[in-house]
């Protein structure tokens, strides 16, 4: 039939635009490819060919909030007041830390950046947001840095749950 011919078409030109997007674009994406190259057909067609195909896009998953500040406990004075400068290493680090997407799972690092060097000092990975992680990367730094003088360095973060938990003070 004449929809049959066009469907074999179509999935020739669907699978060759699916692949030289690294297989990621999903009905939507591939029909704006097929439309930039000039082959008219209809959204529900593409999506209704991938389908019998078995091919999809990758869906994003939704971001993760990893700052969730936690009222509840008493916050330490802020004594940066956003002006992220340091006249000498080991005198302000900031430390915060975010999601790694992966195929396998999310995983969680934990960074400390000495502001003068501007270069991370010590960082620790982890697959959950539990606190133990975060502080681990703050001892592993001051250990590695050997600082003498630990009551002129100033350690700077958001105000997450992480880093106002207990265990960090």
């Amino acid at each position: 039939s004449a929809r049959a011919k066009s469907d074999a078409a179509l999935i020739l030109k669907i699978n060759a635009a699916w692949d030289a997007n690294r297989k990621l674009y999903d009905a939507r994406k591939i029909w704006h490819v097929l439309r930039r190259q000039g082959e008219e057909a209809a959204r529900c067609t593409v999506e209704r060919l991938m389908r019998s195909l078995g091919i999809r896009g990758v869906v994003r998953v939704k971001k993760i909030i990893t700052t969730n500040p936690d009222t509840s406990l008493p916050c330490p004075n802020d004594q940066v007041n956003r002006l992220f400068k340091a006249d000498r290493p080991n005198k302000l680090w900031v430390s915060d830390f975010t999601d790694v997407p992966r195929w396998s799972g999310t995983v969680y690092v934990a960074f400390v950046i000495d502001v003068f060097a501007r270069r991370i000092v010590d960082w620790r990975a982890s697959l959950s947001m539990k606190t133990q992680f975060v502080p681990d990367a703050l001892d592993q730094a001051i250990w590695q840095r050997k600082t003498p003088d630990n009551k002129s360095l100033v350690h700077h973060s958001d105000r997450g749950s992480q880093y106002l938990s207990i265990k960090i003070h």
